[in-house]
């Protein structure tokens, strides 16, 4: 216990820039007394001792705000920044050296006692501030879900999801050090360039349309000074590429 206690604060001072020694997040940190109360409540659940578990879990939520099923499993090095209002359901699992936000919940949406009900997180997995994870999917080693995104389905390793509901902005495959290095400056899930891959898709859709429309005029006047008539259309209200990606930022 006491190791995985060491391995805990180094994880956080590695992680969090506020942190600035051992004692402080010993003593200062509610999501490491959160981690800490789990697993002597996980061990009550798991040896039969049902109520006293969730007792335990009932006295961490009432002295940290973060509320976490006895059921759930917790990796080592899970980091759970500021905390305050995040649920962790009981089917949950939650792999080594991920990151959790406030006010994110790792629920369930179905209401089969003893089904997997909840999330599976694997390695490194960051969950941006208010994030709603929802379901018995699995988000894989080392993805990343931004702040306020609602996740439904399963977010392959390494790729990043936003929006709600969660899109998936990019999947690659990076390295060990690159990966170490989103871990660390990753937070709340922000990516560079992780702009919605929806909105993304709009703007090229009407930059498209405007490049097109810009060559039809040239290719029209072309016609009209060898002499060509065209028939001409209707009249229609000028198209404004520039206004229509100003409403699908």
């Amino acid at each position: 216990m006491f190791t995985q206690l060491r391995e805990d604060i180094s994880s956080i001072i590695e992680r969090d820039p506020a942190a600035r020694n051992a004692w402080e997040v010993l003593t200062c940190y509610p999501g490491l007394h959160a981690v800490v109360l789990h697993r002597i409540a996980h061990k009550c659940w798991i040896n039969g001792l049902k109520w006293l578990g969730r007792f335990i879990s009932q006295l961490a939520r009432w002295f940290t705000g973060i509320e976490i099923h006895p059921g759930a499993t917790i990796g080592r090095r899970v980091f759970i920044d500021h905390g305050f209002g995040v649920v962790i359901g009981e089917t949950a699992e939650i792999g080594d050296d991920c990151t959790i936000y406030q006010g994110v919940t790792l629920g369930g949406t179905s209401l089969n006692k003893g089904a997997k009900r909840h999330p599976t997180l694997g390695r490194g997995v960051i969950i941006g501030a208010g994030a709603q994870v929802l379901g018995g999917f699995t988000v894989g080693d080392g993805a990343k879900v931004g702040s306020n995104a609602v996740v439904v389905k399963e977010v392959p390793p390494g790729a990043t999801a936003v929006g709600n509901p969660a899109r998936v902005v990019r999947k690659e495959v990076q390295d060990p050090r690159e990966q170490a290095a989103a871990r660390m400056f990753a937070a709340y899930g922000v990516m560079p360039n992780g702009d919605d891959p929806l909105s993304k898709a709009l703007h090229g859709l009407i930059d498209q349309a405007a490049a097109q429309e810009h060559q039809i005029e040239v290719i029209l006047a072309a016609l009209k000074s060898a002499g060509i008539g065209c028939q001409k259309l209707e009249e229609l209200e000028k198209f404004d590429p520039a206004q229509l990606n100003k409403l699908v930022e």
